[in-house]
């Protein structure tokens, strides 16, 4: 399989927009520019899974790719944090001091 530079760069893009976007809707911050590459390209996978399971479809073309990829990564994110045990929120602070 062959894929041109273009179409790595449109994967890249999608990735890091997405993973910005989840970042700020499910933790309020992004995870930098390599955490959000891959939170992006996994959700999109997931993304591409999971919606038309679910009957959904975005359509074609790059606003869709990113809706899709960043409705992935919130999914991966929310997941993880179950399973993660709140991902670390509200474990810094107990009594009033830092830990």
């Amino acid at each position: 399989m062959h894929m041109s530079s273009e179409s790595l760069l449109v994967i890249v893009f999608v990735g890091l927009v997405a993973g910005w976007l989840a970042g700020q809707i499910v933790r309020g911050a992004g995870f930098g520019m390599v955490g959000d590459i891959l939170c992006g390209i996994l959700g999109a996978f997931i993304g591409s899974w999971l919606l038309p399971r679910l009957g959904i479809h975005l359509g074609t073309g790059l606003v869709g790719a990113i809706v899709n990829a960043t409705i992935g990564a919130i999914v991966l994110l929310l997941v993880a944090r179950l399973l993660g045990g709140g991902g670390g929120w509200g474990r810094r602070w107990r009594g009033g001091r830092r830990w």
